[in-house]
């Protein structure tokens, strides 16, 4: 019998449609009225794109909307994710990049400073608080996001390194195509951007979360419903109340953040939940490959 779906499932839904038209709009409204008039590139995929638009415009006297190949980029990037990453990962961010391409289409190229460290500082502000709450409720903004956790299961480095890498050949691309003080610029509005992004959603690899329960069993069958990770109970005792009480510890990716907060609110909404950021792991640690292996098998 398939189990129903919770109000608390609904309400996070809709907050997730919420977070996917928010972080839409203000990425598109960094692109159109900081970056793109500017001359200074975004980080992933949309920096990408605008590169193509310039190079289109410049050397073929062709006029592509950089919405067009934000979209014809992320068609490919959604497949490869739905097979290798997770369906609702994915699902979200590639509609948050398809509205992203709609908005930055139908809205005006419109400056609202000929500034270009201002451009640099707001269009990083703004662009990394669509990305960093789109990662916080369990979605990203599409592009290199999906690649770069691909790439990570297969090469073993991590995500950050491999946008690293990408990001800095665009800012290089920036030097040679527009000279390399727009380059600097668009060197600042990412970095602005990766800190922004920092402040709302963490940015460690692994985080290990603490959670306190009086109903241990419950709040473990609803994490392995979503999650297959171990988790180590720890007797503990409230030493304000003197109740006894369970401490569950799991060491997670960060981007299954959204999942286990899920998790434990349909579960014990009433649990105390400490994510503490988590440098290395030594022993095993699944991939979502690996995950969904088990799954398959039980």
């Amino acid at each position: 019998m398939k189990q129903l779906k919770t109000p608390i499932f609904w309400k996070e839904q809709a907050k997730k449609i919420f977070f996917v038209l928010f972080a839409s709009i203000t990425n598109s409204f960094a692109l159109n009225n900081f970056l793109i008039p500017s001359q200074i590139y975004a980080p992933g995929v949309n920096g990408i794109s605008q590169l193509l638009s310039h190079l289109f415009k410049n050397g073929f006297q062709i006029t592509i909307d950089t919405g067009i190949f934000i979209l014809l980029i992320n068609i490919p990037i959604a497949l490869l994710g739905w097979f290798k990453i997770g369906k609702d990962f994915t699902l979200y961010s590639f509609m948050t990049s398809v509205l992203i391409s709609f908005f930055t289409i139908i809205l005006p190229i419109s400056p609202l400073t000929t500034d270009p460290i201002m451009n640099s500082l707001f269009g990083g502000v703004i662009g990394g608080a669509g990305i960093g709450f789109a990662l916080k409720y369990g979605f990203s903004t599409g592009g290199l996001d999906i690649i770069s956790m691909v790439l990570a299961k297969t090469t073993g480095r991590s995500v950050g390194s491999l946008l690293l890498t990408i990001n800095g050949m665009i800012v290089v691309a920036a030097g040679f195509i527009n000279g390399w003080q727009y380059a600097m610029y668009t060197l600042l509005s990412i970095y602005v951007m990766t800190r922004v992004v920092d402040m709302i959603h963490t940015s460690d690899q692994k985080v290990t979360a603490m959670i306190v329960t009086n109903d241990p069993d419950a709040l473990i069958k609803a994490i392995h419903a979503k999650l297959i990770r171990g988790i180590t109970v720890i007797p503990a005792k409230g030493g304000y109340t003197g109740l006894d009480r369970s401490v569950l510890m799991i060491v997670i990716s960060n981007y299954e953040m959204y999942d286990l907060e899920q998790a434990v609110k349909e579960a014990d909404a009433a649990a105390f939940v400490n994510f503490i950021g988590t440098n290395k792991v030594v022993g095993e640690f699944l991939s979502s490959d690996q995950q969904k292996a088990r799954r398959t098998n039980q």
